[in-house]
């Protein structure tokens, strides 16, 4: 039994990194949803709308097409730091179980858990800056952009 209690406090930490990766993905999700949201909403609107609104609507999907293909990249490797964080708990449980030397494979497959999550991170902060370009196509000319 304290052989169990130590292998369970060593895989501590890379549980906290799936909660942690969970609350991000769930934000990206929701960003996700309202740029489909929004999407919709200037397409269904784009058939009844006058000439110059319209290329300003166009304007405004494409880079609601941008931000939903970097909103997918972003879910996707915080989806695949949150599964490689699973197979190093995995890993770190069964390595101590059976009492083998796996340091090469444990410190790859954490690695490219951070290394996911930061690629994702990265993509979620080019998504809030596509966020803001939308919002500039939308405030009438001569408005300060800088405030």
């Amino acid at each position: 039994m304290p052989d169990i209690a130590s292998i369970l406090q060593l895989a501590i930490g890379p549980v906290i990194l799936i909660s942690g990766v969970g609350l991000l993905l769930l934000t990206m999700t929701n960003r996700f949803g309202r740029v489909i949201d929004r999407s919709r909403a200037l397409a269904a609107g784009l058939e009844s709308s006058s000439e110059a609104k319209r290329s300003s609507m166009l304007a405004q999907l494409r880079i609601l097409a941008r931000r939903a293909r970097v909103l997918r990249a972003a879910i996707a490797l915080a989806s695949t730091s949150a599964l490689l964080a699973a197979v190093l708990v995995i890993t770190l449980f069964f390595t101590a179980w059976v009492r083998c030397d796996a340091s090469v494979v444990i410190a790859v497959v954490f690695t490219l858990c951070l290394l996911s999550l930061i690629a994702s991170l990265l993509l979620f902060i080019r998504d809030i800056n596509a966020s803001l370009k939308a919002l500039w196509l939308e405030m009438p000319p001569g408005l300060d952009r800088r405030d």
